[in-house]
């Protein structure tokens, strides 16, 4: 596995767990929000030109001696990207951190059906995170390539018929969004569990140079769009 970087601890990504996060390297899409451009490009080396921050190397040694030394004490990993179903090695990955007790909760963009499958299949996922990233209309707008939808629509259903708990994320970004959009991306996942609205981030280094320091929506707006979202799922709210 390409670990891309490390987060000891958290309390708010992985919903009832103390979890640490684990970034995988590499990701197939490039969203112009995306705040972890590093994370992005599989090469560093030709990208890490563009900007500031770095992250240090993690050795998959390393972070499993991190994970002995945190027995008892964390419940859980995220597994995050980049896009973590881009490696092949991640159910062996999984399996490992699973033998040492931990329960594992996955983010994924959700353009790989088959590995989402085969990983429910062998009962090496706890919870489950998609990234919601527009309408289907807009999606090549927003990630900056060409999508197969149908392919997105395949890890929808896995992921509310799974029976596990899930949720799904949307990154709402002026000029990208408008409170149309969430009726449409509403009725794409329509019955999930929960569904939350994230601002966008624009002070920090981003994958679109572009976008850095622009204003995100206001509170109100964003209130407006969780509304709408509240309407086909069980639990919306900005996040």
């Amino acid at each position: 596995m390409i670990i891309g970087g490390l987060e000891k601890m958290t309390l708010i990504d992985y919903p009832g767990q103390l979890a640490a996060i684990v970034f995988t390297k590499g990701c197939n899409f490039r969203c112009h929000f995306c705040y972890n451009p590093l994370l992005v490009w599989p090469d560093r080396e030709t990208d890490e030109k563009k900007y500031e921050k770095t992250y240090p190397p993690i050795s998959e040694d390393e972070f499993f001696l991190f994970l002995e030394s945190r027995k008892g004490k964390l419940d859980g990993i995220v597994i995050t990207g980049g896009e973590p179903t881009l490696h092949n090695d991640l159910p062996e990955f999984i399996q490992k951190i699973r033998a040492m007790g931990y329960n594992i909760k996955l983010d994924t963009n959700g353009t790989n059906s088959v590995a989402l499958k085969n990983l429910l299949n062998q009962k090496l996922i706890d919870y489950i995170a998609m990234d919601l990233k527009a309408p289907y209309d807009k999606y090549e707008k927003v990630v900056g390539i060409k999508v197969n939808c149908q392919e997105l629509e395949k890890s929808v259903k896995i992921i509310i018929e799974s029976g596990l708990p899930h949720e799904f994320r949307t990154t709402v970004v002026p000029g990208l969004h408008e409170l149309s959009d969430f009726s449409k991306m509403g009725e794409i996942i329509a019955g999930a569990d929960a569904w939350y609205l994230q601002k966008f981030k624009s002070d920090t280094e981003l994958v679109d140079r572009e976008l850095e320091s622009h204003a995100p929506f206001t509170d109100k707006e964003m209130q407006e769009m969780a509304s709408v979202g509240k309407k086909y799922v069980k639990f919306c709210e900005v996040r």
